[in-house]
């Protein structure tokens, strides 16, 4: 009862279990039972005194369910302590009514979840004016992760040119853009971004000589339609870049959407694994347990 144990949802199972074995703590599936009108039964596993809840929340409206489910069972069974792991988190987008009558989803989720859970961990938050994940989740711990240093751990690996121009769609990208490009010593550009629907942006560069004759590197926290990196994509190969590689933390397209990005002219496309998909290629077990670890104890 006293050992910390991962209870994952069972989308999750394989990127849990990698996090469970680098933290070497027992792992539990969360056994979810839908019935024929839509409703669900939730079962979890032993009882921990701390159950860490590995949830990556795409998709999210049933896993939201799911997880205030599964803390009532953790609490009613004796647990002290429930850390949610959810590596990607949703409804972050809408924290603000833009149009009379609209929810603030934002400020509804982080009430529900900071209700259930201890502390929240996640990885590069989808926040706009929001400036701080604590504002998010009232009265609990809460941590947003960068996935930077485990891209420039694989990039680096992969021996990524030193000519790569490490760029991003707009000025909110610049954060992690100019984080990516220190740790690989690379120079670095931000576009400008003009968006017209959900699915029609178009992107310039100021500066777009710096991409003539070079490769660059288009880096984003979250990719859903992909009408943001196509647009981005033209405009780098019409300033002249020679090759452009794409790498997003949150992959939240669809896999059809693969074969358009690499007819646009993206040569190769990668994600971190905040949610499954068939891009994933880079783990962020190791920045997550980095996190976890105080939860161990001593």
């Amino acid at each position: 009862m006293n050992r910390p144990a991962i209870h994952a949802l069972p989308t999750a199972i394989n990127d849990a279990e990698r996090l469970a074995s680098r933290l070497g703590v027992p792992l539990h599936p969360i056994d979810v039972h839908f019935f024929p009108d839509g409703e669900l039964r939730v079962t979890v596993g032993p009882p921990s005194a701390t159950a860490i809840v590995y949830a990556p929340l795409d998709r999210p409206n049933d896993k939201l369910l799911i997880l205030l489910f599964a803390a009532e069972a953790f609490r009613r069974e004796g647990a002290r302590r429930l850390v949610l792991t959810a590596p990607y988190l949703c409804y972050m987008r809408q924290d603000a009514a833009f149009h009379r009558g609209e929810a603030i989803n934002q400020k509804v989720i982080g009430s529900l979840l900071a209700g259930s859970f201890d502390r929240m961990i996640t990885v590069d938050a989808h926040l706009h004016r929001t400036k701080n994940i604590e504002d998010v989740f009232p009265g609990i711990e809460s941590d947003d992760l960068s996935a930077m240093p485990a891209i420039a751990d694989v990039l680096r690996g992969s021996g990524i040119s030193h000519e790569t121009v490490v760029t991003g769609p707009d000025e909110e990208s610049r954060p992690w853009v100019r984080d990516l490009a220190a740790r690989l010593d690379l120079k670095h550009a931000v576009g400008h971004k003009s968006r017209r629907d959900d699915k029609s942006v178009e992107i310039g560069f100021d500066n777009s000589g710096l991409f003539k004759g070079r490769p660059a590197l288009l880096v984003d926290d979250i990719v859903s339609s992909g009408g943001t990196l196509l647009a981005c994509t033209k405009a780098l190969l019409g300033a002249g870049a020679i090759a452009v590689d794409v790498v997003v933390t949150h992959a939240l397209f669809t896999s059809e959407m693969i074969r358009s990005f690499r007819d646009a002219g993206v040569r190769s496309i990668r994600s971190t694994t905040s949610v499954p998909h068939a891009t994933n290629a880079i783990a962020l077990d190791g920045i997550l347990a980095d996190a976890l670890r105080k939860e161990l104890g001593p």
